[in-house]
């Protein structure tokens, strides 16, 4: 378990992939190098394609856990565009 802490929070919940990525990438694109996003998604297709993809971006998932509600809270380090 880390003890960053989130610089910005993202709910994707209501939206469905492939509108979920792109969503969390127009988020991302707001915060630094670095900076930490915290991403409210559900379960299914978002959390196992989001992280996936973040990570094919060269974004860090930093840990991905489920929440009481059912729905995950993912928390992505920025990475620097290549």
């Amino acid at each position: 378990m880390s003890d960053k802490r989130a610089d910005a929070l993202i709910d994707i919940t209501d939206v469905v992939c492939p509108v979920t990525f792109v969503k969390t990438l127009v988020a991302l694109e707001e915060l630094a190098d670095g900076k930490i996003l915290e991403i409210i998604m559900n379960d299914g297709e978002p959390i196992l394609n989001v992280p996936r993809s973040l990570k094919d971006e060269g974004h860090k998932v930093i840990k991905a856990e489920k929440r009481d509600n059912g729905t995950y809270s993912v928390l992505v380090e920025k990475g620097s565009l290549k």
